[in-house]
């Protein structure tokens, strides 16, 4: 029995049959991604022969999936050498929301609704790690409606068992969302899912689809998709990722099996010979650091205008010179981003007046000529100096010199993956959209979603010097 086969088997406690993805259900997905690191995962009343070869056994019971850092795992499990690992996952997913789309009787959009999660949704899960394979076989013999991880934990001597806390994300497959969730984390984690997933090749840079099965090359991807049996995407389409196009039911293709000695090296398995060191966060400490070094510096360049500035903002329409907008910032918390006041006061409440003449093609709004905005206001707005404040929120941690573009909540809601992504690092004075955007009409917000991703994903100390360098010289060309 290979490992592949051994992530196909699930016991069949699920009612309604689930969509699939190249013949998969999520939580055979969900399987095939342990068993591309070398794990095994193994569930009460499975009636399959487990693979003798594997780097590890991941216990759990019935309808929880768990996804966790497989390298800080590895690690421990090197270093303590116990037979059993237990560990128990808190979910970081607990208090994340999703948004839908609500619409018209006339199917037109209206707007983002927000909603929470159950309160009772999985807090956290219980696993176990082990390289023993009689005690896997042990626990998949035992009954799937009666687990009880005590008696795992009993029948194994404290001096052969450890326990650890780690974070992670914890589904159900009772639960719909859950089971969305769990696939769209998948595809943002898993590269490489031909490693154990045969009959399907990367059509695209992180675009998956059925061997054999063509995309017309005027569609355009941002992000992460996978695309499922005889599905078919419309020519100059644009899919906007991380995405997944279930299998059409009639052409849903069987599940496919890989032996377990093809299977792409495993993380687990390279962790028994070596030690797997951490990563230290050298651009993360290091860019906080210029962060703050590059905003005093910036403050104490430009503090010598700001009287200047209050004082053509009070002449033509008195205070107050500051403008306090709330947006959104790493891991959604909320903050005051400060501006110059560029337009007249209460110009907030005249927003819903001039809907109709909005100009963007996303959820942002964007006038031409506005006429909220005052003369001294359009002055600052041509030069920047109206974002001039902003490098005070650098200081304060809400905020860095090179980031995604600072949003508020009602415009990160309109795509929550992207919105995931974007709230995974500061906002930045500066960007890589804002340096790039061409401003063609109706694909504005197309590409800020591209910039930001790319940003996000691919961001180094060279992409953000340039863009400080690019920003300068539309500064001196303004």
């Amino acid at each position: 029995m290979s490992l592949a086969e051994a992530a196909m088997n699930v016991p069949d406690v699920c009612g309604p049959q689930p969509p699939t993805i190249w013949g998969l259900d999520p939580l055979q997905l969900h399987d095939c991604f342990w068993a591309s690191l070398g794990v095994c995962v193994v569930r009460p009343g499975t009636s399959c022969e487990l693979p003798a070869s594997p780097g590890v056994f991941l216990l759990t019971d019935a309808r929880s999936m768990a996804v966790f850092s497989v390298r800080d795992t590895a690690e421990w499990m090197y270093w303590v050498d116990a037979p059993i690992l237990f560990l128990r996952i808190q979910n970081h997913r607990t208090s994340e929301s999703h948004e839908l789309a609500q619409t018209d009787d006339h199917d037109r959009f209206v707007r983002f609704e927000r909603k929470f999660n159950a309160a009772d949704q999985f807090r956290a899960a219980r696993i176990a790690l082990t390289r023993d394979r009689n005690i896997a076989v042990n626990w998949a013999r035992s009954d799937a409606s009666g687990v009880d991880w005590h008696q795992l934990r009993r029948r194994t001597p404290r001096l052969h068992r450890e326990t650890r806390v780690v974070r992670g994300s914890c589904y159900s497959r009772d639960e719909e969302d859950d089971l969305d969730a769990m696939v769209m984390d998948l595809i943002r984690w898993w590269h490489t899912p031909s490693g154990i997933i045969d009959r399907i090749t990367q059509v695209r840079p992180q675009v998956w689809s059925m061997s054999g099965w063509d995309v017309d090359n005027s569609v355009e991807f941002v992000g992460p998709v996978w695309i499922g049996a005889g599905r078919t995407i419309p020519p100059h389409s644009t899919v906007v990722g991380p995405a997944v196009l279930w299998d059409e039911p009639a052409l849903r293709p069987r599940s496919t099996k890989m032996p377990w000695t093809e299977i792409e090296p495993a993380v687990f398995e390279a962790a028994m010979t070596r030690r797997i060191r951490p990563r230290p966060g050298f651009r993360r400490i290091g860019k906080r650091i210029f962060d703050i070094l590059f905003a005093l510096l910036a403050l104490l360049a430009t503090l010598p205008f700001y009287p200047l500035i209050f004082l053509a903002i009070w002449i033509e329409d008195g205070g107050p010179f500051f403008y306090r907008h709330r947006r959104e910032t790493l891991g959604e918390r909320d903050f005051a981003c400060l501006k110059f006041r560029s337009m007249r006061k209460h110009a907030d409440l005249q927003q819903r007046e001039l809907a109709h003449r909005n100009l963007s093609d996303g959820p942002q709004f964007f006038l031409n000529d506005d006429p909220r905005v005052t003369r001294v206001g359009r002055f600052l707005r041509k030069h920047n100096l109206d974002e001039l404040p902003q490098f005070f929120n650098v200081l304060f941690g809400e905020m860095s010199v090179v980031g995604p573009r600072p949003s508020p909540r009602r415009e990160n809601q309109a795509f929550p993956a992207w919105r995931k992504t974007r709230l995974s690092v500061r906002p930045g004075i500066t960007g890589l959209w804002q340096v790039s955007r061409t401003r063609r009409p109706g694909i504005d917000f197309q590409e800020w979603i591209r910039y930001d991703t790319y940003y996000v994903q691919q961001g180094n100390w060279k992409l953000d010097l340039k863009i400080i360098f690019k920003t300068i010289l539309i500064l001196i060309w303004a």
